[in-house]
C-alpha cells in the first residue's frame, strides 16, 4: 500500500510537471495556473519526502 502512494504521488509530480512546461508554453508565463502547478508539485514533494521517510522508519522500503 505504501509503495502504491509513493508511486501514485510521483506520478502526480511528473503530471503537475508536464502541465506547468505547457501552461508556461501556451500562456508565456503570465498566468496564475502556472503557480498553481507549481504549488501541487511542491506539495506533492513534501508529500514524496514524508511517504520515504515514513517507508524507511517502519523498514517497509529498507
Amino acid at each position: 500500500m505504501l509503495k502504491a502512494l509513493i508511486a501514485l504521488t510521483f506520478l502526480t509530480m511528473l503530471a503537475s510537471l508536464a502541465a506547468g512546461a505547457g501552461f508556461l508554453l501556451r500562456d508565456h508565463g503570465n498566468s496564475r495556473r502556472l503557480l498553481a502547478s507549481l504549488k501541487l508539485r511542491v506539495s506533492m514533494a513534501g508529500l514524496l519526502i514524508l511517504l520515504l521517510g515514513y517507508g524507511f522508519y517502519i523498514g517497509d522500503l529498507a
